[in-house]
């Protein structure tokens, strides 16, 4: 259909392709720097109020910040009786940028709402309009062909839209996120689980170190075995080979004595 709306014929206008360009960087530089000024609102000093019963010394009571608000004090009295019945810390500690969740975010974020977007213009036109994509065989326009393991190739790249990037690209970004934090997770549990159970991984570590030494001690004894066994055949093979030699020096004179006597 010739008059269907393209996004094409959008950017190709004159008039409207630097007002898009624009509005496109200013968003861009907007989400970016809200993205950075989030990150960057996560690190530094952070300090926590903890209430402690001085009898038993665990934390009752636990809020953000350098003191205790109003409606916080309100709240602690109401459930824990007067605040002055119990000891109150506060516990600062530095808190790095977090450049693993900003670089994802920068990146994800982005993408994420460009392929959201294009998505919904899709299929906004693709309800307006139907679906009239014509097929690659046969059009005047569709690239050739080309035999061979390029032309293979070729056909594969052609496939590949801007939707299969973005999603490669969100795909790694949910990959950086996700698998740092799996790995700290795996570790802290790993050592929480030493330190309570040590006495049955320090049993565990000496079996299987017993069992790697007993196995490099089989493995020791069967190639000693195997050493001997073949010296042995050697052995036989030459002595075999000698007594063939002292046989064929002996029966050489009596056939010459034959020889001569004939």
């Amino acid at each position: 259909m010739s008059d269907k709306l393209r996004l094409l014929d959008l950017f190709e206008g004159k008039r409207h392709q630097l007002t898009i360009l624009t509005v496109s960087v200013l968003a861009f530089l907007v989400l970016e720097l809200l993205i950075y000024m989030a990150a960057a609102g996560q690190a530094g000093q952070k300090s926590r109020v903890i209430v402690t019963d001085p009898k038993t010394g665990g934390s009752v009571y636990e809020a953000n910040g350098a003191a205790l608000t109003s409606y916080e004090r309100m709240v602690f009295e109401n459930n824990h009786g007067p605040l002055q019945n119990y000891s109150v810390r506060i516990d600062t500690r530095e808190v790095p940028f977090p450049f693993r969740a900003w670089i994802s975010a920068a990146v994800g974020v982005p993408v994420g709402l460009a392929l959201l977007v294009s998505f919904l213009v899709k299929v906004y036109l693709l309800l307006l309009y139907g679906d009239d994509r014509r097929a690659a065989e046969g059009e005047p326009g569709a690239p050739l062909e080309t035999a061979g393991r390029f032309g293979s190739l070729f056909r594969r790249l052609h496939q590949v839209s801007v939707f299969h990037i973005g999603f490669a690209v969100l795909l790694c970004v949910l990959l950086l996120w996700m698998i740092p934090n799996a790995v700290e997770d795996f570790a802290k549990a790993g050592m929480t689980a030493v330190r309570e159970y040590q006495w049955f991984f320090l049993g565990a570590s000496v079996f299987v170190g017993g069992l790697i030494v007993w196995v490099i001690y089989l493995r020791y004894r069967l190639s000693k075995q195997m050493l001997e066994n073949q010296l042995d055949l050697e052995k036989f093979r030459v002595e075999k080979q000698y007594l063939l030699q002292c046989e064929q020096a002996r029966l050489l004179p009596e056939a010459a004595s034959e020889t001569q006597e004939g």
